[in-house]
């Protein structure tokens, strides 16, 4: 299946989030912040897609779709939130991320988003709807 890159900064949902995705077969290497995740993807590691929470410390999942889309512009993002605002400022971004999941999520929705993002771009379609 896919190589996803798992951004999340609280353990439980990281974990909760990498076992749905696991589930379905995906090899998930997850990253506590934007900052390691950029440090995983600088090492030269290849995904097929970047899934990251947006409120983060050190670098957040904004700043990070912004480093990826400028340095990895073959990679799809897709970002997660349980804040509004923050889902609105994702809006901006309409270019560069497929979608914006709100938290909190089941498991069979954050596959089912997982599912779309990664059919999306191997048809070469950008964003979800």
């Amino acid at each position: 299946m896919a190589r996803i890159l798992l951004t999340e900064d609280d353990d439980a949902v990281r974990a909760f989030v990498r076992r749905a995705l696991e589930i379905d077969g995906h090899d998930v290497t997850p990253a506590e912040d934007g900052g390691v995740a950029l440090e995983v993807l600088q090492r030269g590691e290849r995904f097929d897609l970047l899934l990251s929470d947006i409120m983060m410390p050190v670098m957040d999942g904004i700043g990070l779709a912004l480093n990826v889309a400028r340095d990895f512009p073959d990679l799809p993002i897709l970002l997660m939130t349980g804040f509004a605002d923050q889902r609105e400022r994702a809006q901006n971004l309409e270019a560069i991320v497929f979608d914006v999941v709100p938290k909190p999520f089941t498991l069979a929705e954050i596959r089912k988003a997982v599912r779309e993002a990664l059919t999306a771009h191997a048809t070469g379609r950008l964003r979800a709807g």
